[in-house]
């Protein structure tokens, strides 16, 4: 069950700031409030689009925290993310999609050590 107490310590940023409203919070501010806010109705499965979009590299990181810890409690996350270095950091499995078809599947790990889906699939 999440409780308040419990959602501060995975979102220590929300804990500083109890009595600030939510439209006085940056984006990756408000993008963890969306997050607990969805927490406290105790899913299994937490769906995030593209979280890392747009926000400061400082909230990244603890986006990415918050996505272990949530994983360590036995949530589920389904990733939608085009920033790879960190979806590296958070996931254990990569699907990519091309014009709605699955082009690519596997570990996370296999998928970074195969440069020629990397090529096929980022250009790089």
């Amino acid at each position: 069950m999440w409780t308040p107490d419990r959602l501060f310590r995975v979102f220590p940023n929300l804990g500083e700031m109890r009595e600030r409203r939510a439209g006085r919070m940056s984006g990756g501010e408000q993008q963890m409030l969306t997050v607990a806010r969805t927490l406290m109705g105790d899913p299994r499965v937490v769906l995030l689009d593209e979280p890392s979009e747009g926000v400061a590299p400082v909230i990244v990181a603890q986006m990415a925290d918050m996505i272990l810890e949530l994983k360590r409690a036995g949530v589920a996350i389904l990733l939608s993310e085009q920033n790879l270095h960190f979806a590296q950091r958070v996931s254990d499995r990569v699907y990519v999609l091309e014009k709605g078809q699955i082009r690519h599947a596997g570990t996370m790990r296999d998928f970074v050590g195969d440069e020629v889906a990397w090529r096929a699939y980022l250009g790089v």
